[in-house]
Order: C-alpha cells, then structure tokens, then sequence
C-alpha cells in the first residue's frame, strides 16, 4: 500500500495529492494520516515543494469538506435525516450521530470548524451541520481552511522531516500503511452488517 501511494502521488504531483484529500473527506479510503506524511516524504526527495504539497492537500480536503456543506445546505435537516434513515447502512452512518454532529456545531460553532478538521471522522461531518444552519459560507471557508491549512502542514511536514530516513522508514511503512487502510475497509464492512434502523 505505501509502494502504491507513493507511486500514485509522485505519478500525479499536485494534483493527485489533491484528490486523494478530497476523496479522504467525501469517503475515507486512505486516511490524510497517511497521505500527507507521504506526500511530504516525496517533498522531501524534490518530487514536488512542501509549500505546493501543504497547498494541494489543504485544497483537496476543503474542497470536499464544501461538498459536505452542500449537502447540508441543499437537503435541510429534514431530508437529510430521512436520506440517513433510508440509506444509513451503506453511509454507516445513524440519525444520532448527525444529532451529534450537530450538537457539536449548536455549541461550539466557529471553533468546532476549525478544530474539527484534526479529528478523524469529525472532519466530514461537521461540514454538514454548518451548511444546514446555513452558515456564513465565507465564514466556514476561512475557519475549515485554516484548520485544514494547520492539520496538512504537520502531516507534511513530519514527512519532510523523516525524509532523509526514507530508506529505514519504508520497510515498515508497507505493511503498516497497508495493515490502516485494511482496518478502515474492515471496521466498514463490520459497521454495514450490524448496521441497524433507529425509529
């Protein structure tokens, strides 16, 4: 898995940085945790700039967490909770975890846009709350970009750091980057099966 994700982001640069945390946002397949550690190990050899690695991965994952305030803003709370209701199984997720969400936001507001984007899970969907309350978009925008912003740029970073070990690094970064994204694809499946309809 670490063999396949760097090849894929030294392949597509930028961009392909951008859309694997875009696509980490909408539906995790490969945690920003791992991601951008990598990234920032290609950095480190001069397949691309930190500052242009921080950049693409900050826009690909506030790109997705717009996508998740669409989704508010477009469904209401309403729709959105029936949609959840009825497809809840394959979204893994339940009407009192969106109840938590926004709870989240109905107390902490701005603050939770901004450090939401450190949690796992928590990142997509807060997003979600805040575009059903309809928050001020250029609000959201500045406080999710912020954090997101901070949370690549350490990820990244630590990569760059570790750059010049690459080589007694990588061998157990194989099976553990693999051994993550195995965990994620089975704690899902686990999640479909005993997946069960609130009233």
């Amino acid at each position: 898995m670490f063999d396949w994700i760097t090849s894929f982001l030294e392949g597509g640069g930028a961009w392909a940085i951008a859309a694997l945390m875009f696509l980490e946002n909408v539906f995790p397949p490969i945690p920003s945790e791992l991601i951008m550690p990598l990234a920032g190990f290609n950095a480190a050899s001069g397949a691309t700039s930190l500052w242009l690695t921080v950049c693409a991965g900050a826009a690909g994952s506030l790109a997705g967490a717009y996508l998740w305030y669409l989704v508010g803003l477009i469904f209401g709370e309403r729709r959105l909770r029936k949609l959840v209701r009825r497809h809840g199984r394959w979204l893994t997720m339940t009407p009192a975890e969106l109840d938590r969400a926004q709870g989240w936001f109905d107390r902490h507001g701005r603050s939770v846009v901004f450090f939401g984007r450190f949690v796992p899970t928590v990142r997509t969907l807060i997003s979600v709350p805040a575009g059903i309350a309809r928050m001020f978009l250029p609000r959201f925008l500045l406080f999710s970009g912020l954090g997101t912003a901070v949370w690549c740029a350490a990820l990244a970073g630590a990569g760059y750091l570790l750059g010049d070990a690459y080589d007694r690094v990588s061998a157990w970064l194989n099976p553990v980057s693999t051994a993550v994204v195995a965990a994620l694809v089975a704690a899902y499946l686990w999640r479909v099966l005993r997946w069960q309809p609130e009233d």
